[in-house]
C-alpha cells in the first residue's frame, strides 16, 4: 500500500485569476469614458477610472471651460469618484485626456 504514488488534485479553481485581477474598483489603468443616454436628445457623459491622486475638480473646471458645458464630480461607492458632463463629450475627454497627459509625461522626463 505504501508504493502506490497517487497524487490527489487540490480543488481548482477556474476563476481564481480572473478573481485576483480584478481586485476593485481603480485596479488598472483604464479611464472610462460613457455616454448614458437621457430623456429625449439629452445625454450625460461619464469619466470614471482616473487616478485618486488627481484633483478631481481641477480637472472638472477644465472640462467645462474647454467644452462649454456644465458637470459634476458625483461620489460613487463602488466605482469611487465620477466626473459627469452635460452631452456627448466622448471624443473631446479622450483628446483632452491624451494630450494633457502626453504633456504631463514630457514634462516629468523633461524632454
Amino acid at each position: 500500500m505504501s508504493d502506490l504514488d497517487i497524487q490527489i488534485p487540490g480543488a481548482f479553481d477556474p476563476f481564481a485569476e480572473a478573481n485576483a485581477e480584478d481586485s476593485g474598483a481603480g485596479s488598472k489603468d483604464y479611464v472610462h469614458v460613457r455616454v448614458q443616454q437621457r430623456n429625449g436628445r439629452k445625454s450625460l457623459t461619464t469619466v470614471q477610472g482616473l487616478k485618486k491622486e488627481f484633483n478631481y475638480n481641477k480637472i472638472l473646471k477644465d472640462f467645462k471651460k474647454e467644452f462649454c458645458c456644465n458637470g459634476t464630480v458625483v461620489q460613487d461607492p463602488e466605482l469611487g469618484q465620477v466626473i459627469q458632463l452635460q452631452g456627448d463629450q466622448r471624443k473631446n475627454v479622450s483628446q483632452f485626456l491624451v494630450q494633457v497627459i502626453c504633456e504631463f509625461l514630457r514634462l516629468n522626463l523633461g524632454l
